[in-house]
């Protein structure tokens, strides 16, 4: 009798921590679902129209597992929010991590739509805030570096062999 008094105390107390954990988090998690759901809707009416096979044990496998990633990834935005708030003041840090996060699941339902709709065009979430333009600069800058490291590099072999010229 006293294992059955133990236990249940155990998963009261656990299940008090994880229900005050995740209150706040709630409508992160409803997002979450509303998105994989439409993304499922839209994904299975996008390969009907590319004549696909569905599979819908595999669609269902594929829908439970991205759940349980957006859980994951709201567990952890949640985790880091406890931990740089304190120090930063705003949590900004898990905002972002939702942000990317939701973000690609939002790029994923709309082109599953548009491709269902005949559109021959793809969206991009992230223009939206301009991140684009942000991409193209970090290109350019990567291929200026690699310019100057090479030009270094060539000069610094021809001074080798001046170098060994001189001897």
């Amino acid at each position: 009798m006293n294992d059955n008094n133990l236990f249940s105390s155990i998963f009261a107390v656990l299940g008090a921590s994880i229900t005050s954990f995740y209150t706040h988090l709630v409508p992160w998690l409803l997002l979450g679902m509303i998105l994989v759901i439409a993304d499922l809707r839209f994904g299975i009416m996008a390969a009907k129209k590319r004549g696909e096979k569905i599979r819908f044990s595999r669609a269902i496998r594929r829908t439970i597992n991205k759940m349980f990633d957006y859980l994951c990834w709201v567990t952890l935005a949640e985790v880091c929010s406890m931990t740089f708030e304190i120090t930063i003041g705003v949590p900004i840090i898990s905002m972002g991590m939702l942000f990317i996060i939701y973000g690609i699941e939002i790029n994923s339902c709309v082109n599953n739509y548009l491709e269902y709709k005949g559109i021959k065009k793809k969206f991009n979430f992230y223009k939206l805030v301009g991140k684009e333009e942000l991409l193209d600069d970090v290109v350019e800058e990567k291929k200026k570096l690699t310019i100057i490291e090479e030009t270094e590099i060539t000069k610094g072999s021809s001074n080798d062999e001046e170098d060994d010229n001189q001897q």
